[in-house]
């Protein structure tokens, strides 16, 4: 992958971060095109980088919108979420904290197919990856206790989640079925076989 200093809008050297652009670009040079296997990468921790990933999905370095979606879509595929629930871009030698402000991704297309328990649900990011929903990424929404506003998530891969966009969600809300959980009756939606609550007990009867 090529992407010379004139093909982006920020620079590649950082200057308040430890970590530059090009040093990420260097230690990636000699991995695969597509999705690269983090979870097989285990290089110690080399610190943070000035690197955000907004609420909308849009990631910033240095306070500069990275608008390259060639480069985005690149460290997106060296994304990882630990156990310690930080998130790291993750290189063969290298292994960066940054900062998420709500979710890896945004879901902005769902495609629902059959029905019932048989139903199966996919996910598009805003990035273009495809993510099934069902046991290995299930679908969970968080309700705020006061206003009960729901903030819907699907895992894409690994920990790593897609918050739903609104339109989205309600997609999801306009196919929900009542089912009966341990918890009680739960207004949610069936996908490969799971069934996946979208608020807490009672919410669709308020």
């Amino acid at each position: 992958m090529t992407l010379g200093r004139k093909s982006m809008e920020i620079p590649l050297n950082a200057r308040n971060s430890q970590f530059s652009l090009q040093d990420l670009l260097d230690a990636l040079k000699d991995t695969e095109e597509g999705e690269r296997p983090v979870e097989q990468w285990h290089p110690e921790n080399c610190g943070e980088m000035d690197m955000v990933i907004k609420a909308d999905g849009s990631w910033w370095h240095e306070g500069t919108r990275v608008t390259r979606q060639p480069l985005v879509k690149l460290f997106a595929s060296i994304l990882r979420k630990d156990e310690d629930g930080k998130t790291y871009l993750v290189t063969p030698v290298e292994k960066i904290e940054i900062k998420v402000e709500r979710a890896h991704f945004m879901a902005v297309r769902v495609d629902i197919e059959g029905e019932g328990k048989d139903q199966r649900i996919f996910f598009t990011t805003n990035l273009g990856d495809v993510a099934e929903a069902g046991p290995d990424n299930p679908i969970r929404v968080e309700t705020d206790a006061e206003t009960m506003e729901p903030s819907p998530f699907v895992t894409v891969r690994g920990r790593l989640e897609a918050a739903l966009a609104r339109p989205v969600f309600y997609e999801l809300v306009d196919q929900a079925v009542t089912h009966m959980t341990d918890q009680g009756e739960q207004l949610g939606i069936w996908a490969a076989g799971e069934f996946f609550p979208l608020g807490p007990v009672g919410a669709h009867k308020v």
